[in-house]
């Protein structure tokens, strides 16, 4: 490898190792192999370096966890809320497997309120993220979508994703399972179900 293909392992171990705010210049340097002065010649500053590091990362943590969902919906002999509940179970796994990389990415949104170039690109990532959930939970082609069923279930699925993500960085054992999160839905679902009588007898 080159230099800059260096610097970005280096920063990519470094972020799995100690999170964005921890990480030095001296510590990429150290773990990549090369001087100090690479990263400002390569990538103008350490933030800079830390940003394509990271973004290189969520590309592939992002085509992993579509396939990740993809397969869960393989089983068509498998009902709708057995796939569902399956798709949870292999994410939650994801999230173990990734847990420093995916903790880097949760430092990375308070790193964006200060990039512009970053917040665009977790932006354009969500995106792509409700467009491709939306397509994986109803069968369908991405461009087949259209856009209010991003907006609504694409929407509410990465919501649920990150809301989850977060709980099982914080304390795995805690975190729902797939048959809590399927549950949890079917309570919700009832709670409205239960409303609708009374706001029609109002």
């Amino acid at each position: 490898m080159g230099n800059r293909e260096d610097l970005l392992a280096g920063a990519r171990r470094c972020l799995e190792e100690k999170g964005w705010a921890r990480t030095t210049v001296r510590d990429i340097a150290a773990a990549a192999g090369v001087s100090m002065a690479a990263i400002g010649y390569h990538f103008g500053s350490r933030e800079a370096l830390l940003n394509a590091a990271l973004i290189q990362a969520i590309d592939e943590w992002g085509l992993e966890t579509g396939q990740t969902a993809s397969s869960a919906y393989d089983d068509l002999t498998a009902t709708p809320e057995e796939r569902y509940e399956a798709l949870w179970t292999r994410l939650s796994k994801s999230f173990g497997t990734h847990r420093k990389l995916w903790m880097a990415s949760v430092e990375a949104l308070v790193q964006a309120e200060h990039s512009p170039d970053l917040r665009k690109y977790l932006a354009d990532g969500q995106r792509e993220g409700r467009r491709g959930l939306a397509s994986i939970l109803l069968g369908v082609e991405e461009d087949a979508l259209q856009e209010g069923t991003v907006r609504t279930l694409g929407s509410v699925q990465l919501a649920l994703l990150s809301g989850v993500m977060v709980q099982w960085l914080a304390d795995p054992e805690q975190a729902p399972t797939g048959a809590e999160i399927l549950e949890g839905l079917r309570s919700l679902v009832s709670l409205f179900e239960a409303a609708a009588p009374q706001e029609a007898e109002s």
